[in-house]
């Protein structure tokens, strides 16, 4: 009985750790969707700090993101122009005038760069879907206007889009 109790709490001990290795449990989910968007897009809700990837049939991939704190959201249509693995990150001129320490380039893998495992450039501006180094900022109002993502979401989105993938961001 005791082999028996010690192997369950082992195999459940191994279970919590190949979880936790994945991230957060509620990031990613499959959920319903209802709106016009064509499958493929994706749809940035930033007052419900969330991200959908329309896969059609009224279903979504619903990931958290954080978004823009105050003053620096923005709205609007756009499309990925870029994507890139490891990238390295400069910081933008309004991130610089906030924080004049920031060297200018931070190599990409770097724990210090911003950028994550991913980032998906958006065309029209500075800003970019990316990766984070810091996931507790994940699902707050916490960014110049970039959308941020849990690595392990950014792969999985990164995977399921291509240049060309049309943006929408609503508040």
């Amino acid at each position: 009985m005791i082999r028996k109790l010690f192997a369950s709490l082992a195999g459940a001990a191994a279970l919590g750790v190949i979880l936790s290795a994945a991230g957060p449990s509620y990031a990613r989910e499959i959920v319903a969707f209802r709106d016009n968007s064509a499958a493929g897009s994706i749809i940035i809700r930033t007052g419900e700090r969330r991200l959908y990837y329309v896969m059609g049939d009224g279903r979504a991939v619903r990931y958290p993101v954080g978004v823009g704190k105050a003053g620096k959201q923005w709205s609007g249509h756009t499309y990925i122009d870029g994507k890139y693995l490891h990238p390295a990150w400069s910081p933008p001129a309004d991130v610089r005038r906030d924080k004049p320490h920031l060297p200018d380039v931070i190599a990409g893998g770097s724990p210090r760069n911003p950028m994550g495992v991913a980032a998906m450039t958006l065309n029209g501006g500075q800003y970019a879907i990316h990766g984070t180094n810091v996931p507790s900022s994940v699902g707050g109002f916490v960014s110049y206007g970039c959308i941020r993502m849990y690595n392990q979401d950014i792969s999985d989105l990164f995977g399921r889009v291509s240049v060309g993938t049309p943006v929408i961001v609503a508040r």
